[in-house]
């Protein structure tokens, strides 16, 4: 996998968060990010001819509600010279130990909710929550929500960059509330494939049953009517939807379509796209239509991107 290792996509800033619109100003990837579109402000309109209908829109707003961008304050000593099996150089090798803010992007997947140690499933869990406030509290809360987020390994690479990780929620505009989950584990890691599973907590009731009640919807509601209406299409083109936060800044659409995928072996494969993406989208869930082996819980994230031009995401499961 030597060849498909290009520049990774994660904003890089030295002052910090208050200095993030300088980068989207002067970005060089993509001047005045035309081909971005404001969730704030995203319409079916904005669609593609031929995709303009309601439950693709409602499928990308439901996406849009689960997107988070990621703050990191650490980059850790641990982090390996090249890329595995390659002799590409591992983002941020040169600037370990680094506090300096790199920002990303990345995606709730799960969203459990415990009482006294079980989740609504009945599964056995956390029985106290484990949250920056209650971890110094006598008496943490016996009721919280885990969720669960998936972005990129070179976004968040181990426990060490995840102490000292934040996710802010719902950041859909300049000036809105900020909301900001910061207790962050890292739950699986796969270096070689680019993938990192986040798990994080809250024990704010508002904020876990809202994103309880919006994951449930994204599940449940939409993403069958994605998968069974947007797989294959034998006469259109094969689109890729990616919602990030380029730059470290608010919440934006791109749509393009993929040109490549690549398996890596019977159930992993890579894909390659033309969807824009800019430094602050690495670790945000590319969403493949047009591929029927491919669903919403493949998970594939976004990598970098190519010297020719193409983007490229982290390896997820062919279903």
């Amino acid at each position: 996998m030597a060849e498909l290792h290009g520049d990774h996509e994660t904003q890089e800033c030295e002052v910090g968060e208050a200095d993030l619109h300088k980068y989207m100003t002067g970005c060089k990837k993509n001047p005045g990010h035309e081909q971005f579109i404001p969730i704030s402000t995203f319409s079916v309109k904005q669609l593609p001819k031929g995709f303009r209908d309601s439950d693709l829109f409602g499928y990308i707003k439901a996406v849009a509600d689960l997107t988070v961008k990621i703050d990191v304050k650490m980059t850790s000593p641990h982090r390996p010279e090249v890329w595995p099996k390659t002799n590409h150089l591992y983002p941020f090798y040169n600037t370990r130990g680094n506090t300096n803010l790199r920002s990303g992007s990345g995606m709730i997947v799960y969203v459990d909710r415990f009482l006294n140690g079980v989740d609504q499933y009945g599964a056995q869990g956390s029985k106290k929550c484990w949250c920056t406030k209650c971890e110094h509290s006598d008496s943490p809360s016996n009721v919280l929500w885990e969720l669960v987020v998936f972005t990129a390994s070179h976004v968040v690479f181990d426990d060490i960059e995840a102490s000292h990780t934040s996710l802010k929620l719902f950041y859909d505009k300049d000036g809105c509330p900020e909301i900001v989950v910061d207790k962050v584990r890292v739950d699986n890691v796969n270096v070689e494939y680019d993938r990192c599973k986040l798990k994080c907590v809250t024990c704010d009731q508002s904020l876990g049953q809202k994103l309880e009640t919006m994951r449930k919807y994204y599940r449940h509601e939409v993403c069958k009517k994605f998968e069974s209406k947007y797989q294959s299409f034998p006469d259109k083109p094969n689109l890729t939807i990616i919602v990030s936060h380029p730059h470290g800044c608010s919440k934006q659409i791109s749509i393009g379509h993929w040109e490549r995928e690549i398996k890596v072996d019977d159930i992993f494969s890579k894909f390659f796209y033309t969807t824009c993406t800019c430094p602050g989208s690495s670790g945000a869930i590319v969403h493949c239509l047009g591929n029927s082996k491919t669903t919403s819980m493949s998970k594939y994230v976004h990598c970098g991107s190519l010297k020719f031009g193409l983007n490229y995401s982290g390896v997820g499961y062919i279903m």
